[in-house]
């Protein structure tokens, strides 16, 4: 690896922990990373997994104030797990074209729920209203689909969780947020443990971006707890149209 492939990784790795922290999608600048310093799309696909994960525990550390009690994040725990194998299998297992079209509209999709979240309460109901059984069913479910997501690409996974769960969690989005970074942080082990049993990993390349991501996510996340919510969403949301979009045009070009 040159010196300047090193560099490029380095910056790579620093922003993308950043942006995951924030609003998610740090991925689609470590994977293009990877790409340019000559790994095919698998393995550098299957290597970016794995590096971003020290990032999210970072951010983790860094949100850990606005975590609620562990008794109501436990049992999201085995569902987030069990989504990421599936996940992971998909990749491993099934051609990625079928998926590459769909992916763009998912993340369109989760943004536009995010955008008009307040709306879409209106018409299915306020978390605050639900029974109880439903909420939790709702939950995991939404838990489930995001974390599915995450084992098979990655790239806007904090999109699609934060979406998903504002949508159906009556709390704040820097609470949201926390609760991300943490089932983010259970996706990366997972995949990190599946891809370095089966999947192609490049950990010269992980051992340069890795490092760079676990600095990143801690400044993200401290970065997230200082913004006004407005600002924060807004942030989200614009992350996610213009990654929607980039996948896109990735998949139709």
């Amino acid at each position: 690896m040159e010196l300047s492939d090193v560099a490029l990784l380095i910056a790579a790795g620093l922003a993308a922990g950043t942006v995951n922290a924030v609003a998610g999608g740090g991925s689609l600048i470590t994977f293009p990373a990877l790409i340019a310093i000559g790994l095919p799309p698998v393995p550098a696909n299957v290597s970016n997994s794995v590096s971003v994960f020290p990032g999210y525990v970072a951010s983790v550390a860094g949100s850990r104030m606005d975590l609620p009690r562990w008794r109501v994040l436990w049992p999201l725990l085995p569902t987030a797990v069990a989504g990421t194998v599936v996940g992971c299998v998909l990749l491993l297992a099934t051609p990625a074209r079928a998926f590459e079209l769909v992916v763009p509209f998912l993340v369109l999709g989760a943004t536009a729920v995010l955008a008009f979240q307040d709306p879409l309460r209106r018409l299915v109901g306020h978390p605050a209203d639900l029974a109880p059984r439903r909420r939790t069913v709702t939950v995991q479910a939404m838990v489930a689909l995001g974390t599915v997501y995450g084992g098979y690409f990655g790239a806007a996974l904090g999109v699609m969780l934060v979406a998903g769960l504002a949508l159906v969690l009556d709390t704040t989005l820097a609470r949201v947020s926390a609760i991300k970074n943490l089932l983010s942080a259970v996706v990366g082990l997972t995949t990190l443990v599946v891809f370095a049993l089966f999947g192609p990993v490049d950990w010269a390349a992980v051992a340069v971006v890795a490092p760079a991501t676990l600095v990143g996510g801690y400044v993200g996340a401290r970065l997230v707890r200082r913004l006004p919510p407005v600002v924060l969403k807004t942030l989200i949301v614009v992350f996610g149209t213009v990654i929607g979009l980039y996948l896109l045009y990735r998949a139709l070009g």
